[in-house]
């Protein structure tokens, strides 16, 4: 009886992995010759590993992990790298007249073929992940080879001298831009490369924690930043004052900023890089993390023509994230949308912006007065930083303008304390404040290895502290796909106060914090706190990672 092979659509739905509606609406989005697994993966219905177990059922082909994998180094030189990196496959060892290839696709008939007509060897192939297959090559063929060649060359160096630096086919060349590749492709939002007494250390921030990527020799520290320095168009003859620039990169086809920072340390100069993966930037409100009662205030609040709306938290909380979603969700032809950023992180088609530049005075308050002689109907100020641009944001507000902008303050609540503070008359924030996000990123659970569990009576005791109860808590055991974190992307929780007239009442009689904070609890203001428990409770995310942001009172 021959063997009916069932399609891979209808495997995800009897595995339970997907629903019907999922799969239609992943074959209606699905372009000429794009692979279902690949639209599945990203409208986020599944996972990757959760594909390729699917795979390995239906084609009867073993997966491997190549997450601390046994690489023999020799058989690197089998494949070439623009092979390896074209066809998403690495050798894995040879046995005998085989060779054990892992492929992303291993239904790739004519890359074997190639394959084996290239090498001889009768070709066996294992399943691997994408993201598994990109950091292997980056970490065999690339990184070690620029590496050694470096150790090998710079003798020779002396100081950073220009055509070292810049030829394409040098070494620190090549090490810089493997260590820009290696941080995208570990979706990295920073690199920080810190000079210290006998070494320099290159560490990533990932998911908002940072990790020791490697530690390069101190000789090399006077060419590395030479190099970047040239990228980012920053002066290289000047190691005493900090320097501020960015560079667009392209890698592998995919355009990606950086905003790159020096400063001066007792060691040499420090560098932090920060990653603007343009491909990245949320753009719909719905995918924020918003729950249902915050994404309706939210929503409500930015349809208003007039009054402000201040998003709030710590550098890179993803403020600037909040903003252009909510910007990118009013961007229509019917209205003019002026932004003033210092500097304009993501470029957004059929807004203006403009960027702060204090050398020739254009300081936020200078800007923000000319925008107000463009006849816009929405102003985006990137930061309120002193009280000369929180009075200009107040009055265009009283003028007939929705004003968006970010503040720095730990809650929504100290954001009304923050502007008077600042200086801006209480009657000014009472009547143009329409409502304050406070938002924070927490680590996401890893899919691929979660797992439920009860929770402890700490747990229990912090959610019946907030007024809910818990029954179990999601928490990842640590895979490859994780690098054994147990975490993998982040959601951001939120806090979303919404002004109303006893609000106003108590902030123009500058009555007490406890008063607001009394009202904000009846008008059922979800603080940040609440929200995380909400998440954790949803499997989203764990209590550590919440308590880590949020203070529970």
């Amino acid at each position: 009886m021959k063997q009916v092979r069932k399609r891979l659509g209808d495997l995800l739905v009897e595995a339970g992995l997907i629903r019907e509606e999922q799969l239609q609406e992943a074959l209606t989005t699905k372009a000429p010759g794009q692979k279902l697994g690949d639209v599945l993966l990203d409208l986020g219905f599944i996972t990757e590993q959760q594909l390729i177990e699917v795979l390995e059922f239906q084609l009867g082909i073993p997966h491997v992990s190549l997450f601390r994998y046994p690489f023999d180094k020799n058989l690197v030189n089998m494949i070439s790298i623009e092979f390896a990196k074209r066809n998403m496959i690495i050798p894995l060892k040879k046995e005998g007249d085989t060779l054990y290839v892992a492929m992303a696709d291993p239904m790739d008939f004519y890359t074997i073929d190639d394959l084996r007509l290239s090498t001889g060897f009768v070709i066996e192939t294992a399943i691997a992940s994408k993201d598994d297959i990109v950091k292997a090559i980056s970490k065999y063929y690339e990184m070690d080879d620029s590496m050694s060649d470096l150790m090998e060359q710079l003798p020779d160096f002396g100081d950073a001298e220009e055509e070292k630096i810049t030829g394409e086919d040098s070494p620190v060349v090549r090490l810089v831009n493997q260590l820009l590749t290696n941080a995208v492709q570990q979706r990295a939002s920073d690199i920080h490369i810190d000079p210290q007494e006998t070494k320099v250390s290159v560490r990533y921030r990932v998911d908002g924690v940072l990790k020791t990527e490697r530690a390069l020799p101190k000789h090399m520290q006077n060419v590395l930043t030479a190099r970047i320095k040239i990228m980012a168009n920053l002066d290289i003859t000047e190691h005493r004052i900090p320097q501020d620039g960015r560079m667009k990169i392209s890698l592998n086809f995919h355009h990606t900023d950086l905003r790159v920072s020096t400063l001066p340390t007792v060691y040499g100069e420090k560098i932090v890089m920060r990653v603007l993966d343009l491909g990245s930037a949320l753009n719909d409100i719905e995918k924020l993390g918003f729950n249902q009662l915050n994404l309706e205030r939210f929503t409500h609040l930015i349809s208003q023509p007039t009054g402000i709306v201040l998003i709030t938290g710590p550098t890179g909380s993803g403020k600037s994230s909040t903003l252009y979603a909510a910007l990118n969700q009013l961007n229509n032809e019917e209205v003019n949308i002026i932004t003033i950023e210092d500097p304009v992180e993501y470029q957004l088609e059929g807004i203006n912006q403009i960027a702060v530049n204090p050398n020739v005075g254009m300081t936020f308050a200078k800007g923000l007065r000319s925008i107000l002689r463009q006849d816009p109907n929405i102003i985006m100020v990137g930061e309120i930083r002193d009280r000369e641009t929180a009075e200009v944001a107040v009055r265009a507000s009283l003028t007939g303008h929705l004003v968006m902008s970010t503040l720095h303050t730990n809650d929504s609540l100290g954001t009304i304390t923050r502007l008077i503070d600042m200086g801006v008359e209480p009657f000014l924030v009472a009547s143009s404040l329409s409502g304050v996000v406070s938002q924070r990123l927490v680590r996401k659970v890893c899919r691929d290895c979660l797992r439920e569990e009860a929770p402890t009576e700490r747990e229990k005791e912090i959610f019946s502290k907030r007024g809910m109860s818990v029954s179990s808590i999601s928490r990842g055991e640590g895979c490859g796909t994780c690098n054994m974190t147990g975490y993998k992307g982040r959601i951001a929780i939120h806090e979303l106060l919404v002004m109303n007239e006893e609000m106003k009442k108590v902030i123009m009689n500058k009555q007490s914090y406890t008063e607001l904070k009394d009202l904000a609890v009846a008008n059922k203001t979800i603080f940040l706190i609440d929200d995380g428990l909400i998440k954790v409770k949803q499997g989203l995310t764990t209590t550590e990672e919440v308590l880590r942001v949020a203070v529970l009172e």
